[in-house]
């Protein structure tokens, strides 16, 4: 081997190593969906989710019912926006209600559980006295309070049924009688029968099924064997069937699920007419306010047919837009009951979730055609001051006790005003700063000195 300038033998060099492949670049979606499960898993997120949500159904719901309502009001030689104007009236008080509701302590909203009960009773029962209660649409289910308003007392039920029962439970709970089935069912139930029946004396069906499922979800939150739930679950399809069974008009309902034609003696009539205006929205819609089922041919395209109507003016693009903001709704409402340690926490929030999600599930599918036209308002977005009120006081409750988590609480103590306080104010560690681009000094310093 031949040697160097400097007579040392040459120095083998190590062949190099090929390079190593850079990490991959990372998928999009997979960072996407990282960042949205961290978005998720954010103490304040069920909070947010609840209030913006809610919001945003009301304030949407607003546009539809003064969009759906002006032909019927000028049918009835009323304003164009008599309707709205009444709904917003009623949306300003339900938040009103709202905020009260969302600042009350836990132990508040448990001392008006009896007083909320005993007020639904006697308001239900005040229904059947002749002179007093009102017969709409058949249903013998309204007061008159004066004027051009009335209130449905069977609405309240709901929310009497969620608080009383929820603290009934969690009481029994405390005391571990949960394990005895008789203390599971009593007087949980008898109470729920007897609001049921008071419902049903004036022939209101589609509140009665949300009151019965308001009853299922505390039972299951509850941890009812299943052979108990089942026993239960037997008995009220029991006599749903037989309550469907002896009235025609149910019947007809029942009838008419799934139906393209309007039938003999038009007994179809809205139900088609639903899928009608669904059709013929499209993908975007004809433009809001441009409706033409709402001309006469759609009845109660305010109330109860209030997303079909959505659907033909804001197209497939609206209506998927509510089913959004209901699934987001009842996602924050389970996630507050799941993380939850309050046992009247959990029960509540899984009765009012329960209620608006089966209210909305059974309102959407009747209006789909796959489920009897139940006539029940799409809650916080139908016309109704009667069940807008008790909603939005059933919302508050949510906010209440999301902003009550531990993580939540401690989240929202975190915060600090964006300018800081006032001058002079001492926390805990002294005046605060303010964030500013100029530089301050402790002491005045003298012309000379730098």
């Amino acid at each position: 081997m031949p040697g160097s300038r400097t007579g040392r033998p040459p120095v083998r060099r190590a062949p190099e190593r090929p390079a190593a492949p850079g990490p991959a670049h990372e998928n999009p979606l997979l960072r996407l969906h990282a960042r949205a499960r961290r978005a998720w898993d954010r103490p304040l997120t069920a909070y947010y989710l609840i209030l913006g949500g809610s919001a945003l159904i009301t304030v949407l719901g607003l546009v539809m019912v003064y969009s759906a309502s002006q032909i019927t009001a000028l049918q009835l030689s009323l304003p164009g926006s008599y309707f709205f104007r009444k709904q917003f009236l009623a949306a300003l008080i339900g938040a009103a209600l709202l905020f009260a509701a969302s600042r009350m302590p836990v132990k508040l909203h448990r001392a008006l559980a009896y007083p909320i009960l005993a007020g639904a009773v006697f308001l239900m029962a005040l229904v059947q006295v002749p002179g007093i209660g009102m017969s709409v649409n058949g249903n013998q289910n309204w007061i008159s309070i004066g004027g051009p308003f009335q209130l449905q007392p069977s609405e309240f039920g709901k929310l009497a049924l969620v608080l009383w029962g929820a603290d009934l439970l969690a009481r029994k709970q405390d005391k571990r009688l949960l394990t005895q089935w008789k203390h599971m069912l009593v007087p949980l139930v008898p109470v729920a029968f007897m609001l049921l029946g008071l419902i049903m004396l004036g022939g209101d069906m589609g509140t009665a099924i949300i009151l019965t499922a308001i009853l299922f979800g505390l039972l299951w939150l509850a941890g009812a064997p299943t052979r108990l739930f089942a026993g239960v679950l037997s008995v009220a399809a029991l006599l749903g069937v037989i309550l469907i069974k002896t009235s025609a008009n149910r019947m007809a309902r029942l009838a008419c699920i799934g139906a393209t034609d309007p039938g003999p003696n038009d007994s179809c009539w809205q139900a088609v007419h639903g899928i009608y205006a669904l059709a013929s929205g499209g993908l975007f819609g004809s433009g809001l306010g441009a409706s033409v089922e709402k001309w006469g041919q759609l009845p109660e395209a305010h109330t109860d047919f209030i997303f079909a109507v959505t659907g033909e003016e804001l197209g497939l693009a609206g209506t998927l837009s509510v089913l959004a903001l209901f699934a987001a709704l009842g996602y924050a409402g389970i996630r507050v009951a799941g993380r939850t340690e309050d046992p009247f926490v959990r029960y509540a929030a899984g009765g009012v979730t329960t209620w608006i999600t089966a209210q909305a599930v059974i309102n959407m599918g009747a209006v789909l055609g796959l489920l009897p036209i139940a006539g029940v308002p799409l809650p916080l977005f139908s016309y109704g001051g009667s069940a807008l009120l008790p909603t939005m006081f059933a919302i508050g409750l949510l906010i209440a006790f999301a902003r009550d988590e531990p993580a939540a609480r401690a989240a929202l103590a975190m915060r600090q005003p964006r300018f800081g306080k006032k001058r002079g104010a001492r926390g805990p560690q002294g005046p605060r700063r303010w964030n500013t681009m100029r530089r301050r000094t402790s002491a005045v310093r003298t012309s000379g000195e730098r």
